[in-house]
Order: structure tokens, then sequence, then C-alpha cells
């Protein structure tokens, strides 16, 4: 196991802790430990960070931790822990600025105080700005790309970058480099340019959205959000729904009688490895029953117990 010792690092204003639990800091509960984790005190610290950690560790990064199932074995390397309900927001230039860490309902909310129209679905996404930009995160017909001006990034060398969506090819679910590539660096803030709009219909669209949310979705459980991708003219749910699981558990983890795209730690009792067999188990029954493979929309990180 690679271990970063505190001693190796000077200057830092954030918190660093040694094989920290990661299950608090996602939301299905559930996961192994970190070898490392860092909660930076702001991009200027991560920036540091990055610079004095070891060029050999890995660095993963977890905001609200949605969208993600860490296995039971952790994570080797650094985990950056990036939710800052602090995080800065500004409008200026017609643009709507927010740093990564900021929660993506926080974000709807502020823009709508600015008289900005076309954020309101952020409002519906459980995760940071920082999540949402890395996965083109989207819901009740708005992307988050769609939004974007540009956005600014923190190398691994800990230089920062400014990008805009030319430099990125964005699809669902999707943010790759233009060329292809995986997308590199972490995303530490962005510009979005939302139009004009009236403020109050705006914050009343948000309530309406999120009434809709607490209707339809399991949100007094332990969920990681959507599991499964759309496929192209259909629902993920209805699929599952249709193919007789809601309500099937594996261990600890079920399929949501309230949302069949949904997976929930009802207990806090489930294992990841409950969670992860319980996705491939959905998706083997989905193809028997209707011939359509169901991708995943959650990320898998971590090694097995």
């Amino acid at each position: 196991m690679n271990m970063v010792e505190p001693r190796n690092f000077t200057g830092l204003r954030g918190v660093l802790t040694l094989n920290a639990p990661l299950a608090p800091h996602t939301s299905w509960r559930a996961g192994g430990h970190a070898d490392v984790a860092y909660v930076p005190a702001d991009r200027d610290d991560l920036a540091l960070f990055l610079r004095q950690l070891p060029i050999f560790e890995s660095v993963t990064v977890l905001g609200l931790g949605s969208n993600t199932l860490v296995r039971d074995g952790g994570v080797r390397g650094a985990v950056v822990l990036l939710h800052n309900p602090g995080g800065m927001l500004a409008v200026a230039d017609g643009l709507a600025y927010a740093e990564a860490g900021v929660a993506c309902p926080k974000l709807a909310r502020f823009a709508a105080r600015h008289g900005c129209a076309g954020a309101e679905f952020l409002a519906g996404i459980p995760g940071t700005v920082g999540g949402a930009l890395a996965m083109n995160a989207g819901c009740y017909g708005g992307e988050t790309w769609a939004q974007v001006a540009k956005v600014e990034l923190v190398t691994r060398d800990g230089g920062f970058v400014i990008r805009t969506p030319a430099d990125y090819a964005v699809g669902y679910r999707s943010v790759k480099r233009a060329d292809g590539r995986a997308a590199d660096g972490i995303f530490t803030a962005a510009w979005f340019r939302f139009a004009p709009g009236d403020g109050d219909a705006a914050r009343a669209r948000i309530r309406e959205l999120l009434a809709r949310r607490l209707e339809s979705q399991p949100l007094d459980q332990p969920n990681a959000g959507s599991v499964f991708r759309n496929p192209p003219g259909d629902h993920a749910a209805r699929l599952i729904e249709s193919a007789g699981l809601k309500g099937f558990s594996i261990g600890g983890a079920r399929v949501s009688d309230k949302h069949a795209n949904f997976i929930v730690n009802a207990e806090r009792q489930a294992s990841a490895a409950d969670i992860e067999r319980l996705i491939e188990r959905v998706q083997q029954v989905v193809a028997t029953r209707t011939g359509v493979t169901l991708e995943r929309e959650v990320r898998i990180i971590g090694d097995v117990a």
C-alpha cells in the first residue's frame, strides 16, 4: 500500500488524513478507506498539495460522493475531497462563476437570485459543480456543459489552466478531450453563460423541480442517484420495473420501490460489494428479459476487499 507521510508536505492549510474512511463521503454510505484523504482549504492549497504529492501517487476526486461507488477494499493513493459549502459564487460580465466544490442546487438558487434563467435544472443534481462538469450531469431537460463558457483546471503538477468547451468532446454523461483522450486535471471552477430571466419564475421552477424530485426519488435513503443511463428512446427505470426488479435486494442493497433506477442502502448495512453485485444482477436480468444492455451511469472506483 502506498502511504504518503504528512512530513512530506509543508505549508498546507487543509486537512490531511491517513487511512481515511470514505463511506461518510459517499451518498451510498458504503465503501472502504483511502490511503490518504485531503480536504483543501481552497484552489491554491489544492495546487500546493498536488505539487508536493509524489508524481507516482494516483489522485482521485470526490465531491459530494454521489454517482460513485467506492469498493470495500478502498482507494490507493490520494483522494481529494472537494465539497466546499463556502465555495465562491459570483456574477460578472454576463457570466456566473462557481468554484468546483459548490453544490449544484446552491448554484441554481444563486443564479435565480441574480435574474438568470436556464440554471434551474441544476437544483435536481445531487452533486458538486466539479462533478457535474466531469460527467456532464443533467436532469429535467438540462445538461451542465450546455451552459459552460469556460472552465479552470489544476493539472497534476499543480498548475492552473483555462479551457473552453471547444477543448472537449461532450456527450451524454461523458466528457473527454476534443481529441478523444480522457479528460485530465481537476476542475476547480467554471463560468456559466445563463440567459437573462425572471428570478421569481426561476425560483418557482426550482421549487417545482425539487418537489417533483422529492415525490419520485428515495431521498430519505442513502443512494447515488440514477444508477444507469437512459437508453435511446427509453428509460432505464421502466426497463428495470418491467423486468420485475423493483424491491429486489442483495445483502443490504435494494432496488428502490419508489424509483427503479435507484439502488438504496436503506438500513445502512450494505457493503459496496452488495451494491456492485446488485448492479450487475439488474444488468443481467434486464438484458435477458428485454434485450437491452443497460450502461452504468455511476462510476466504480477502488479495490475489491
